[in-house]
């Protein structure tokens, strides 16, 4: 991250004509400490640093998290889909963190569940739904990218503010998510795949 900041502002800096003591100059640094920066030998520059000398030059710094190869998942995501392990009937069988097929691909289903006849299942838990549409969008794409996802379950922790959401959307997912959780439930606690994905509240 350093050395392509790094990069940008010394290009920045130079298409603007700038000399580096002008630049640094008008961020408040040294003229060396800017030339360790463009070169990213700046031990730990400070973001409030990293702001100033970009500010100089004309750019703006922005920040974003992207998600790593690592999925964390909190406490709450693990007891719901312990919960949920709990209600399947023989001689249904899960595996947790099922990534997509793509090679490359990060992404992951937080578990799928296998029948004896080959059907399988899906499962995308949520602990706490902060948007309804991304969430859906996410799903949708990640089925699209694994021909063998089979049937997606949304697995939602019952909480208060997650049944106020689904309540207000419910209707709006019906063709995504087409079951309900008594009829999943059902299926699942009699060792069967549900006919089709749904959201299921535990």
């Amino acid at each position: 991250m350093a050395a392509v900041i790094g990069r940008e502002v010394a290009d920045a800096r130079r298409n603007s004509g700038l000399s580096q003591r002008a630049a640094a100059a008008r961020a408040g640094v040294s003229a060396s400490q800017l030339g360790r920066i463009e070169r990213a030998q700046q031990q730990n520059p400070s973001l409030e640093l990293l702001c100033r000398c970009a500010r100089a030059i004309g750019l703006v710094l922005v920040s974003k998290a992207y998600p790593d190869g690592t999925h964390v998942r909190d406490q709450a995501s693990l007891a719901l889909l312990r919960r949920f392990d709990e209600r399947l009937g023989h001689p249904l069988r899960t595996r947790r963190e099922v990534g997509l097929p793509t090679p490359g691909d990060q992404r992951a289903w937080d578990e799928r569940v296998f029948g004896d006849g080959g059907e399988r299942a899906s499962v995308e838990a949520e602990s706490h739904i902060h948007d309804v549409q991304a969430t859906a969008r996410r799903i949708d794409l990640k089925t699209r990218d694994d021909p063998s996802a089979g049937v997606v379950i949304l697995l939602v922790n019952r909480t208060a503010h997650n049944r106020e959401v689904l309540a207000e959307h419910r209707e709006a997912l019906r063709a995504q998510f087409p079951l309900d959780g008594a009829a999943i439930l059902r299926s699942l606690r009699a060792g069967r795949i549900p006919p089709a994905g749904g959201i299921l509240l535990l």
